[in-house]
């Protein structure tokens, strides 16, 4: 695969975004690695593989220790991870690794596969190994893929292939989390703080940047968790960085996802809607609000902002917008 890193039009090196583009436009990128459904949106920048939204939720019940999913489109990506992916080469080379070898008779799932035989083959591929053929398995030395990164990872993913899930989890969507700011915050400093904030849904933990010396920090970063069948609350929780100590806790916030989820799915395809709302979580002594929380239909998308007064903590206050993303988009 030949990747031209400049462009010789501007005379410097073309954007993280742009080589990402050219590298997913290869036709052998244009269909899901692991399913083969067209126009694939999600990669395994570990991995090196583009693929689709069904088998992206898979990937992501994996762990980020054997695959770390970010959207080609929605997340930010850096360099070293564009340069991950660049190095393998795209789906023909990273398969032609992982699926080396099928068993006599073995059928690679399709785009209607069901979540059961798609999340039993990107096991079996990726965790377990069970497709490549033991001269293809790196242990040490030069990789046959010609890359440190995909040599770092297999290394990585044989000492882990070991270790055995409880069961694979079957996402019902995704949601999109953008941190927008926080106010008031507590001072766990000498006069200030140096915030950032953890959202937790099930086995999943994203974070925010940390904002020095700021009580009333300015975020706008947005963070996608998968939703599985028994997603439960989303929890909250703002830390002060310390260098040479533990980080200290700002307070925490439960956050109840039913009301954008149950109105998001009563509506279905919300771009054949007009805005409006479609539901509403109430304000009430058992949560967090400082308000009433409208679900919102807004230019076809299912949206929900919210203020949150911080608990277990003397101030502060953080804002919110949930976006619901169903797995068909």
């Amino acid at each position: 695969m030949s990747m031209n890193k400049y462009r010789p039009e501007l005379g410097r090196p073309a954007s993280g975004r742009r080589r990402l583009k050219d590298l997913l436009l290869q036709s052998d990128n244009r269909c899901c690695a692991d399913c083969n459904a067209p126009d694939p949106k999600w990669a395994s920048a570990n991995i090196g593989v583009f693929i689709c939204l069904k088998c992206c939720g898979v990937h992501r019940s994996l762990g980020t220790h054997i695959s770390k999913v970010l959207s080609v489109t929605l997340d930010d990506w850096s360099e070293d991870e564009v340069e991950a992916m660049i190095e393998v080469g795209g789906n023909a080379s990273a398969n032609s690794i992982y699926e080396a070898y099928f068993p006599e008779g073995y059928t690679k799932p399709g785009p209607d596969a069901s979540h059961e035989q798609r999340a039993k083959f990107i096991r079996s591929k990726y965790e377990l190994q069970e497709f490549l053929k033991p001269s293809l398995r790196i242990v040490s030395g030069k990789s046959s893929l010609g890359s440190s990164s995909a040599k770092s990872f297999m290394d990585s993913f044989k000492s882990s292939s070991t270790q055995r899930l409880e069961g694979m989890v079957e996402f019902i969507g995704l949601l999109k989390v953008k941190v927008i700011k926080g106010t008031n915050l507590a001072i766990r400093d000498i006069k200030t703080s140096d915030p950032y904030v953890v959202l937790s849904l099930g086995q999943q933990t994203v974070q925010t940047a940390v904002v020095k010396s700021n009580l009333n920090p300015v975020w706008n970063e947005e963070h996608m968790l998968s939703v599985p069948e028994e997603y439960g609350q989303l929890k909250l929780k703002v830390y002060d960085h310390d260098t040479f100590s533990a980080d200290d806790i700002m307070g925490e916030a439960d956050i109840d996802l039913q009301s954008l989820i149950t109105s998001a799915m009563a509506f279905g395809d919300a771009g054949m809607f007009g805005d409006m709302q479609i539901g509403k979580w109430l304000k009430s002594d058992d949560n967090a609000l400082i308000e009433d929380s409208t679900v919102n239909i807004d230019d076809g998308k299912v949206k929900q902002n919210m203020t949150l007064k911080l608990q277990n903590v003397e101030s502060g206050e953080i804002d919110l917008e949930l976006e619901w993303i169903p797995l068909d988009q």
